[in-house]
């Protein structure tokens, strides 16, 4: 957004359910202090505010038509969506930057929708919880924080005319409803008010990286890493704020936020996972001190404490992936092979699912993939399948493979299943279900329902790759899967120690 013609004068619940942890999650509860005060010291150095920082404007695109901010703004907005983080969040920084030029309040509002797509109690606790850290910290910068209730069409354009608005920024998601959220917020907002959206999830850019659906893996990563130096920088850190808002914004009424919710309140929150963007990073700082150095040896030993374990604070946007990396990479000397294979999983992997979902409409459907992939499964469709499983089977971990049962008590207990068996769990829904449709509906529902991180890019890529070939070649043609790569207990078995993990998480161990 170009700055307008003039400029105005500076202005004077229910407690979670406990479940036995795994070691490595007990030991995420590490005071935070020594990185978070090392991060704060990075900001600091790398500009006073954003005013005075090289903001890279290819992060940001404009949605609306109109670009200039009109004369009489009382305010810029912030619309808070995917990124739900005050610092080292590109959105809030580009928001903050206009209202600093412009000498104008700065508000920041969060849609709080009924109900999203499969998600749970679990899940929307998880980002309340969150949400009121960032309520706190931004009362501490002078900043309102508003949650308005209702999908952003109804609430958004009104509150946008009664604060003044002049100008209003959004983040990034490429999934299709957040992407018609902000499509029905363009259609409804007055002309004269301009709209931008900063993509904060990724570090380079969706739309930069490539203007097309990449194959896989090996076409998109020359694309990021060629980039990364362009776009792999520190943050700047978002300032206390010195024009004041005419009016202090309402406190939250968080329990009416919480009885707003028309979702399943069944699916129990998890104790290992402590919301908010303090406890993430202490999650993070306890992956570089005690699990980096083995991340690239035991990643795909399900029984070895290896994981990052960051991705719900990256689903929510707790975490910027983007100082994950910038912190992970000061090791690289030491570790270097974990460091490297942490990049390619957490930036490339992870930067292909967006692109797919943002370039591939049919990102949660057999019509998304390949046609090598969608004639393979259509040729075995009526082969003969060695089990059927109705849903509620697999959803109660009802099977006849004590590994499948163990990885869906897992992922049902504690909200996210090792990534290794996640692979394994998705293709034996292939092979026990009557259809590959039936089986990627199956897979994407258990994993929304469940998965702390469900409901994204990754998820829908990760249960693609496994049930229909996405991002991979065909194999050896077989009963069922026809092309698609194939799994079994006996190749687990070769990995790692199958009965440890079974008599860790099977049917028979009892949670209290």
């Amino acid at each position: 957004m170009p700055q307008r013609k003039g400029k105005r004068k500076a202005a004077g619940g229910d407690e979670a359910e406990a479940v036995e942890l795994p070691p490595e999650q007990n030991k995420q509860e590490a005071a935070p202090g020594r990185l978070e005060e090392a991060v704060r010291e990075a900001r600091r150095k790398a500009a006073p505010s954003v005013r005075e920082f090289k903001f890279n404007k290819k992060r940001v695109r404009l949605v609306s038509r109109g670009s200039e901010l009109k004369d009489d703004a009382k305010c810029i907005l912030y619309w808070m969506c995917r990124d739900q983080r005050v610092q080292d969040n590109w959105a809030f920084l580009y928001a903050q930057r206009l209202a600093l030029k412009q000498e104008l309040p700065l508000h920041v509002c969060f849609c709080l929708v009924p109900k999203f797509l499969d998600a749970t109690i679990r899940h929307y606790r998880f980002m309340l919880r969150g949400l009121q850290e960032v309520a706190k910290e931004c009362a501490e910068l002078n900043i309102p924080f508003h949650v308005l209730l209702g999908y952003a069409k109804d609430v958004l354009p009104a509150f946008v005319l009664r604060h003044g608005v002049g100008g209003l920024v959004t983040d990034f998601c490429p999934l299709r409803v957040p992407q018609q959220w902000v499509e029905d917020v363009r259609e409804r907002l007055p002309e004269d008010v301009p709209f931008a959206q900063v993509d904060a999830h990724n570090i380079v850019p969706c739309w930069v990286t490539s203007p097309k659906q990449e194959y896989s893996a090996w076409t998109i990563r020359n694309k990021i890493h060629s980039q990364l130096p362009e776009f792999l920088t520190e943050f700047p850190p978002v300032i206390q704020h010195p024009y004041p808002p005419s009016t202090p914004a309402e406190p939250v009424a968080w329990e009416a936020c919480d009885s707003s919710l028309q979702v399943d309140r069944s699916v129990k929150e998890v104790a290992w996972a402590t919301p908010g963007t303090a406890a993430g990073l202490a999650v993070l700082q306890s992956f570089i001190a005690e699990r980096l150095q083995s991340f690239g040896s035991h990643r795909n030993d399900p029984n070895k404490a290896a994981l990052s374990n960051l991705s719900p604070w990256f689903h929510f946007g707790q975490v910027s992936t983007q100082r994950a990396i910038l912190e992970v990479r000061k090791h690289h000397r030491k570790y270097k092979e974990s460091v490297d294979i942490f990049v390619e999983e957490a930036v490339v992997r992870r930067e292909l699912a967006e692109n797919f979902c943002y370039y591939n409409k049919n990102y949660d459907s057999v019509q998304g993939a390949y046609s090598w992939a969608q004639t393979t499964l259509q040729l075995h469709a009526k082969d003969k399948r060695p089990f059927l499983y109705k849903l509620k089977e697999l959803e109660q971990a009802n099977t006849h493979d004590p590994l499948w049962n163990a990885a869906q008590l897992q992922m049902v207990r504690e909200g996210k299943m090792h990534g290794f068996l996640r692979m394994y769990w998705a293709k034996k829904i292939l092979e026990w279900t009557r259809s590959p449709e039936e089986a990627l509906q199956f897979a994407i529902y258990l994993n929304d329902r469940y998965e702390l991180d469900g409901r994204d890019p990754n998820g829908y890529v990760g249960c693609l790759w496994s049930i229909c070939g996405i991002h991979d070649h065909g194999w050896t043609e077989r009963a069922v899967f026809g092309k698609i790569r194939y799994m079994n207990y006996a190749g687990c078995k070769r990995k790692f120690d199958v009965g440890q993990f079974e008599r860790r998480y099977g049917p028979h161990k009892r949670h209290k």
